[in-house]
């Protein structure tokens, strides 16, 4: 650490979530500062640097996502453009496709994660982009079956470590009460991607024809170029970390140096270890973290794969249901982060989790017993609304809990690949004989979302008792032995979960 970093970080008084006295049990005081954010930070204001961060680092790394989850749900799209007759499928080979994504997607998830830990962000999460933009490109391309099969393998073995290396990345970032709302936002690109792709597809479906090709071929051409375009610019707006950003000044890189000392471990220099790889799957708390991700993926990817099927056998056209997508993603735009506000302001995850996932039961019970469509549909739009919320909050609370790089690396990584399981079952369930009902699909997911509350609440209480242990001191004999500069990650003392 250089002498201005050393000067800064010994003035910091940061609001971390970890306790320290001569017992490591007295918590920090919050931030001392003015009222208008200047903090002793050799005039560097706290609060604008914070926004240069966002600025610099959100646009990117959302829109990235974006094009990643647009290219592996617009095939939900070409199917009520013409896919399956093309390529001759029939029963359930369609969902077939779907299933061998997923497949691709959780046998690659931790792999990736460790890649990344291995190389720089600068240079890998761009290359998974231009990678699954040119499968996404050649999807439009693909003659039969057997082609529709192995791109969409390949799409999700490459897809596999944007989302888990974005959180990751945005934990060496941010302190940890700073990261839920950004991973939120983050992931709010995923219904966002839902609402363009149906604006998109109802588009590009009028190209029906042009070059002797079908509308749904140019849906997966036109948006993989797009991809692919966005990943050779993403090589120079994206950032690796703070201690080699371009865009910050010296006084500014020691100011987040000091900001994440006094938070995380995001500062100390962890290299690479196995044995932080299975530290992590030996927690369990790191299993109901996947747990929770898995009974949220299987209705959030039914949702998103089968959206404009379930609408349009309500009794719309094709092109009526491609538009009739948009509202339910816009409206779980704005409650994904109108609940990760709340989330933050009252600094809780589960009670916001389980309340989400409340809203998308009652829309799934409406999809079960209502025939008229317009009742119906409302019930698609509730049950995104709830969708969404929760799995964002989901996807953050490992983030924010699992101390020690590697470990919170891997347990990111273990959570969507125990969670992408819950989608290879969800692609199955779809059937095209089940329509217009869908009561085995919906079905599933309304059980889902419940055991989904059960999941949440017991990882809560687990956590909370935790807590009160760490309160109470009844973990301090872990740190006999233990010097004041050592930290042993989430199983230390002085740190405290998010509940």
């Amino acid at each position: 650490m250089s002498e201005l970093e050393k000067q800064i970080t010994s003035e910091v008084h940061d609001g971390a979530l970890y306790v320290e006295d001569q017992k490591h049990k007295a918590t920090l005081s919050p931030s001392s500062g003015s009222e208008d954010g200047q903090d002793a930070y050799y005039g560097i204001n706290e609060k604008a640097l914070l926004r240069k961060l966002d600025r610099k680092l959100l646009p990117a790394l959302t829109l990235l996502y974006l094009l990643s989850f647009l290219d592996r749900s617009n095939v939900a799209n070409a199917r009520v453009e013409g896919l399956v007759v093309d390529l001759h499928m029939t029963g359930n080979q369609y969902l077939t496709g779907l299933t061998l994504y997923f497949i691709g997607y959780v046998l690659f998830e931790i792999p990736c994660n460790v890649v990344l830990k291995l190389t720089s962000p600068k240079v890998w999460l761009p290359t998974l982009t231009l990678a699954w933009g040119v499968v996404a490109t050649l999807l439009g391309v693909t003659q039969n079956m057997a082609g529709f099969f192995a791109a969409r393998f390949v799409l999700g073995m490459t897809e596999s470590g944007l989302f888990p290396g974005v959180v990751f990345y945005l934990s060496m970032w941010y302190r940890r009460e700073e990261q839920h709302f950004r991973i939120s936002l983050f992931f709010s690109a995923a219904s966002l991607a839902g609402a363009f792709g149906g604006i998109l597809a109802w588009g590009i479906a009028h190209m029906n024809g042009v070059g002797g090709l079908h509308g749904w071929r140019w849906i997966f051409i036109l948006e993989g170029i797009l991809t692919v375009l966005v990943s050779l610019i993403s090589y120079r707006f994206v950032a690796n970390y703070p201690s080699t950003a371009t865009f910050l000044t010296e006084k500014e890189k020691a100011c987040v140096h000091a900001r994440l000392e006094a938070s995380n471990d995001a500062t100390r220099n962890e290299g690479f270890t196995w044995v932080n790889v299975f530290g992590a799957m030996r927690d369990p708390k790191v299993w109901l973290y996947g747990l929770g991700f898995h009974t949220m993926s299987l209705p959030l990817y039914t949702l998103s794969l089968f959206l404009p099927t379930i609408i349009k056998d309500l009794g719309f056209t094709a092109a009526q249901a491609q538009l009739l997508t948009v509202p339910p993603y816009a409206f779980a735009t704005a409650l994904t982060l109108t609940v990760a506000l709340l989330s933050e302001r009252f600094k809780m995850r589960a009670p916001f989790i389980m309340g989400s996932a409340g809203l998308a039961i009652i829309g799934y019970i409406i999809l079960l017993t209502e025939t008229k469509a317009g009742v119906a549909y409302f019930g698609t739009i509730l049950a995104a609304c709830g969708i969404y919320p929760a799995t964002a909050i989901v996807l953050s609370w490992p983030a924010n809990n699992v101390s020690g790089q590697t470990k919170r690396a891997t347990a990111n990584a273990i959570q969507i690949s125990i969670g992408n399981l819950g989608a290879v079952l969800g692609t199955q369930l779809y059937r095209a004989t089940d329509g217009p009902r869908y009561f085995l699909g919906h079905g599933f997911a309304l059980g889902y979302l419940c055991a989904n509350v059960l999941v949440v609440g017991t990882l809560w209480a687990i956590l909370r008792a935790e807590n009160r242990k760490r309160e109470n001191g009844e973990r301090d004999a872990r740190l006999v032995g233990v010097g004041n500069d050592e930290w042993l990650g989430d199983e230390d003392p002085r740190w405290r979960f998010q509940t």
